[in-house]
């Protein structure tokens, strides 16, 4: 009788274990919005080839920055980036618990969600 419960307690726990990895691996992230801003942009020093896997991810550029989700709750998130992004264009970041930022996107105002808007103005195109 013991083993029969042992043996059920731990089937459920390794499917329990497994359901998680692959909710942390497969799962699609929240959405958050930002829009950049270079003062808060750290550039990263070379790893000389060790991968990083805290913050950035070995990207040579970091954002830290205020975010909000479609109901316009506010987090700071922090993101890599390859490249230095353009000032005040706005981002779509797709975060998950625990593995962070898994992907960022441009985004343009009029497809912000509605409680996101609240929190910006459009931006203003300063390349004429």
């Amino acid at each position: 009788m013991k083993k029969k419960i042992f043996t059920a307690a731990a089937t459920l726990t390794i499917a329990g274990f497994l359901c998680l990895c692959g909710w942390l691996i497969l799962g699609s992230g929240s959405a958050y919005y930002a829009r950049i801003d270079n003062s808060r942009l750290q550039q990263s020093d070379s790893d000389e080839g060790v991968i990083n896997l805290q913050g950035n991810g070995g990207l040579a550029y970091t954002y830290t920055l205020p975010a909000y989700n479609e109901n316009g709750n506010e987090k700071e998130i922090t993101f890599g980036a390859s490249r230095e992004l353009k000032e005040g264009a706005f981002v779509r970041l797709t975060v998950m618990p625990i593995r962070g930022v898994l992907e960022w996107s441009e985004a343009q105002y009029n497809e912000l969600p509605e409680a996101v808007q609240s929190h910006y103005t459009p931006a203003t195109d300063t390349t004429n």
